[in-house]
C-alpha cells in the first residue's frame, strides 16, 4: 500500500463481528465493489467487440482481399494461438505486477492491434495484427477473475462473474446492427477505427479510477469486513504498487494440472467456448451463405442469439449465487448451470433439420442462452485458484479454455470448404458441448481451494 493510503486506511481489513452481515459497529455498508464491477464490465464488451468484429467484417473483407473459407478459417484462429501461448505469460505479468497496470497496459495495447487492422490491405498484416490482439488481450480474464476474487465474497461471485461475462455478449446484441449499418455505409474499415479508438479512451478512464479496496475512497471499514468475511480480499495486500515475486515455479503448471477441479473445468471451459467461439466468428457468415440472408437481416437476426446469451450469463450465475446461499454445497451451486447449460448446447445440431430461419434463430438462441449459462468457469477459478497464484491459475485456465479459438475456427472453416455446407460444423460443435457436460459430472470433484504443500503436492 502507498505511504498516504496507510495514513488513512486500516492496513489490515477489520473483521466484522460473528454473524454480522450488515456491516461493522452499526455502520452501513458501501458498495464500491459494484463500481468496480462495472469497470469490468465495460472493459469485457470493448474486450469481445475488439476480437469479434473480424467476423462481422468477413462477409465484406474476404470478398475484397480474395480471402477463401479455409484461408479465413486460418485467419480467425490466429487471435487464438497468440492468445492462447501468452496466458500463462500473462498470468505471471499479473500475479507481479497486480490489476491496475496488468488491465491498462492490456486494454491499451489490444486497441491499438484493432485499430491498425483497419489499415491492411493482405492477408499478411491482418494476420499479424490478429497476432498481436491475442497476446494483448491474454491478460485479461485472469486479471477479472482476480478483481472479483479480491473484492467480491464467495457468495456473491457467480453474480459478479455472470455480470462482466454478459458485456462478451452485450456489446454484440446491441451493436450489431450499428456495426453492420456502419459498414454497410464507410465499409469494413470503419468498424476497427471506431472500435479501436473507443477502447484506448476507456483505457484512461480504468487507469484513473480503479483501485484495490484498501487503496479505494469509496469502500468503508463495513464493506472491507464483508468481503473479508465471505474469502475476499485474498489477493489485495499483494498489490498496490509493490512489486512482489509470485513465488512462481515452472513445476507449479504441473503440480496445479495434477489436480482434477482445474483439469476437468478446463475440458469444459474448452467445450462452452466451443459454442461460444462459432457466434464470434462465422455465425454471421453461417446467416449469409448458408441462409442466404441479406445484410439487414443478419443485422437483426444476429441480435437474437446474443440477447439470449446474455440472459443465459446472468441467469447462470443470479441462480448459482441464489443456491449457494440457501445452503447447497458449492458442488451443486457451480455446477448445475454449468452441466444443464452445455447439455443444452448440445441441440444446436438441430438447425441442420429445420427450414425455417425463425426456427434456425429460435433453436440458435437456444444453444447460445445455454451457453451463456454455462459460462460460470471463471468463478470455479477464483474459488480454487491457491493463494497467490489465480493469475497463473487463470491463465492455465484460460490457456486450455481458449484452444477453442484455435480448434473450432480450423474445424469450422476446413469442413465448410470441404462440404460446402455447415450441417458437419454444427454437429461438431453440439457433440464437445456433450463431452464438456461429461467433464463437469466425472472428472471435475469438490469445489474447494487447491493447497499446493511440498510434502503432498498431489492431495485434493
Amino acid at each position: 500500500m502507498s505511504q498516504s493510503s496507510q495514513a488513512t486506511r486500516p492496513k489490515t481489513p477489520v473483521s466484522p463481528p460473528a454473524g454480522s452481515a450488515a456491516g461493522v459497529g452499526g455502520m452501513r455498508r458501501s458498495n464500491a465493489r459494484y463500481g468496480i464491477l462495472a469497470l469490468l464490465a465495460i472493459g469485457t464488451m470493448i474486450n469481445y467487440l475488439d476480437r469479434t468484429i473480424l467476423g462481422i467484417a468477413a462477409p465484406q473483407l474476404t470478398k475484397e482481399l480474395g480471402i477463401s473459407a479455409a484461408v479465413m478459417g486460418v485467419i480467425f484462429s490466429m487471435f487464438s494461438w497468440s492468445y492462447v501461448l501468452a496466458q500463462i505469460p500473462g498470468g505471471l505479468f499479473l500475479d507481479r505486477f497486480g490489476s491496475k497496470v496488468t488491465y491498462f497496459l492490456s486494454m491499451t495495447f489490444w486497441s491499438l492491434c484493432t485499430l491498425a487492422q483497419g489499415l491492411v490491405h493482405g492477408i499478411g498484416g491482418l494476420v499479424a495484427f490478429r497476432l498481436g490482439l491475442g497476446v494483448s488481450e491474454a491478460p485479461c480474464f485472469p486479471t477479472n477473475s482476480r478483481v472479483v476474487a479480491t473484492w467480491f465474497p464467495q457468495s456473491e461471485r457467480a453474480m459478479a462473474t455472470g455480470t462482466y461475462t454478459v458485456g462478451e455478449y452485450i456489446g454484440l446484441a446491441f451493436f450489431s446492427p450499428f456495426l453492420f449499418a456502419l459498414m454497410g455505409a464507410f465499409g469494413w474499415r470503419s468498424l476497427f477505427y471506431v472500435v479501436g479508438a473507443v477502447g484506448i479512451v476507456f483505457g484512461a478512464i480504468w487507469w484513473m479510477f480503479y483501485r484495490e479496496p484498501l487503496d479505494h475512497k469509496g469502500a468503508n471499514a463495513a464493506e472491507l469486513a464483508y468481503i473479508e468475511e465471505g474469502g475476499g480480499l485474498t489477493h489485495a495486500n499483494k498489490e498496490s504498487g509493490q512489486k512482489k515475486k509470485s513465488g512462481f515455479e515452472w513445476r507449479t503448471i504441473g503440480r496445479l494440472l495434477k489436480h482434477r477441479q482445474l483439469t476437468g473445468i478446463c475440458l469444459g471451459q474448452f467445450a462452452g467456448n466451443s459454442t461460444l467461439v462459432f457466434f464470434l466468428t462465422w455465425f454471421p457468415t453461417y446467416l449469409a451463405t448458408e441462409r442466404h440472408m441479406g445484410w439487414l437481416k443478419i443485422g437483426f437476426f444476429a441480435i437474437m442469439p446474443f440477447i439470449a446469451a446474455s440472459v443465459g450469463v446472468m441467469f447462470g450465475g443470479t441462480f448459482s449465487d441464489w443456491l449457494l446461499r440457501r445452503g447447497v454445497s458449492p458442488n451443486v451451486a457451480r455446477k448445475l448451470p454449468i452441466i444443464a447449460g452445455l447439455l443444452l448446447a448440445s441441440t444446436i445440431i438441430l438447425a441442420n433439420y429445420v427450414d425455417s430461419n425463425v426456427a434456425v434463430i429460435v433453436i440458435l438462441s437456444v444453444a447460445f442462452f445455454a451457453q451463456g449459462m454455462a459460462a460460470l468457469g471463471w468463478t470455479l477459478v477464483s474459488d480454487i485458484a491457491p493463494d497467490g497464484l489465480l493469475g497463473v491459475t487463470g491463465g492455465i485456465f484460460n490457456f486450455a479454455a481458449n484452444l477453442a479459438g484455435i480448434v473450432t475456427p480450423l474445424v469450422v472453416g476446413f469442413i465448410v470448404s470441404a462440404t460446402g455446407s455447415f450441417v458437419g460444423a454444427l454437429v461438431f460443435i453440439g457433440v464437445v458441448a456433450l463431452i464438456g457436460a461429461l467433464s463437469y459430472i466425472f472428472i471435475v470433484g469438490d469445489i474447494k481451494r487447491i493447497v499446493l504443500t511440498e510434502a503432498h503436492p498431489h492431495a485434493d
